[in-house]
């Protein structure tokens, strides 16, 4: 942001002018322009510009106004400090420069805001049509094979995002499982109903929570990495040079980590029921004194193994989701830090709620159709 510091010296004030000085940061500065300095009467000013940045048009036509406004209030302002760049765009705003210029950044209005975000709607919409096009090319190229599969590339990114990830998965649907069971023996134990925590435990998790927060959390931890990892990539111009050699990102970048995910997904949602039941029956025998025996016999007797089959159906689905979110967004870098940022942040966000509709889709179905 562009700042002002007034100091009092024997001789009158030295206003410090420092950060950048462009068209997006001078509210402060105008603000203070306004304000405690247009107060000064009679003063000896000193502007000190050496610790400016950079300047442009509209941070110099604010420095005109200053000195303007300044003399204007009977003061003597000297200038000092500048350095080659800034005495020239100084030099040019005084000889050309406007003396009312606003400085406020202007404010879209409702109708504009909505037009804004309704084109970038459609943007993305077309993107992730192209997206979808060009993936399922490169799979057409593999499949007729024009291009051969990627063992070592889908190997490492297997290894990457899905066997790394099975400590914190393991681990999470454990704690979840005590949670679960903690909260139902409460109830359960009101009514004497203690053996239905195996009901509960078995088909929530087997068929919901476990496929749902494995999802999640790979979508935070696999997702993100991939968004992250071809947003550099791409801020780095390392896709153009692949593109320039002859090489197809998509095939190299997009279907390894696709089929990676796809692989494991079902194997995660495995590792995490397995978590899952097991911290629910260590509460189980701790608050309600079921024997691993009775809940075992309860589990195989109550609990469907559709309800097993059901929560690991929606594993490759959720992983095209994710991996294909994470990976468009990172396709959506721009040449700036602050874009890769925003991509990562928006393909966890984009692909929980993803993972959220397409479960709710699969509850719906698999209601329907009686599963």
């Amino acid at each position: 942001m562009a700042q002002l510091q007034i100091e009092k010296t024997e001789r009158g004030m030295t206003v410090h002018c420092s950060g950048p000085w462009h068209a997006m940061t001078l509210d402060a500065a105008a603000g203070a322009i306004s304000g405690e300095l247009a107060r000064l009467k009679e003063y000896e000013v000193l502007l000190e510009l050496s610790a400016i940045e950079q300047i442009d048009t509209a941070g110099a036509l604010l420095l005109q106004r200053l000195r303007r406004g300044l003399e204007e209030g009977g003061n003597v302002v000297v200038v000092q400090g500048a350095d080659a760049q800034t005495e020239r765009v100084l030099a040019m705003t005084q000889r050309y420069g406007h003396p009312d210029t606003d400085f406020a950044v202007p404010v879209p209005g409702l109708l504009a805001q909505t037009g804004r975000n309704a084109a970038e709607v459609a943007a993305n919409g077309a993107g992730i049509v192209a997206f979808i096009g060009r993936t399922f090319l490169a799979l057409l190229h593999l499949l007729s094979r024009k291009v051969g599969f990627r063992y070592k590339e889908t190997g490492y990114q297997i290894m990457e995002s899905a066997i790394k990830a099975l400590g914190i998965i393991a681990l999470t649907m454990f704690l979840v499982g005590v949670v679960v069971a903690y909260q139902s023996a409460v109830q359960l134990k009101t009514y004497g109903a203690n053996i239905f925590i195996v009901d509960a435990l078995g088909i929530s998790i087997l068929r919901e929570l476990a496929p749902m927060l494995t999802a999640i959390v790979v979508a935070g931890r696999s997702g993100s990495s991939y968004a992250a990892q071809i947003g550099v990539m791409k801020m780095t111009e390392e896709i153009d040079a692949m593109r320039t050699m002859g090489f197809d990102p998509y095939a190299f970048l997009v279907l390894p980590r696709l089929f990676a995910l796809i692989i494991m997904m079902p194997i995660l949602i495995f590792f995490a029921d397995g978590f899952g039941m097991l911290g629910g029956m260590l509460i189980a025998h701790t608050e309600l004194g079921l024997s691993v025996t009775l809940f075992m016999d309860r589990f195989t007797e109550a609990v469907a193994l559709k309800h097993f089959w059901v929560g690991l159906v929606k594993g490759p689905f959720f992983a095209v989701l994710i991996a294909s979110i994470g990976i468009y967004r990172g396709l959506k870098v721009k040449n700036d830090t602050e874009s890769i940022g925003i991509n990562t942040t928006k393909s966890v966000v984009e692909a929980i709620f993803a993972v959220i509709i397409c479960d709710a889709l699969f509850s719906i179905v698999f209601t329907k159709l009686g599963f």
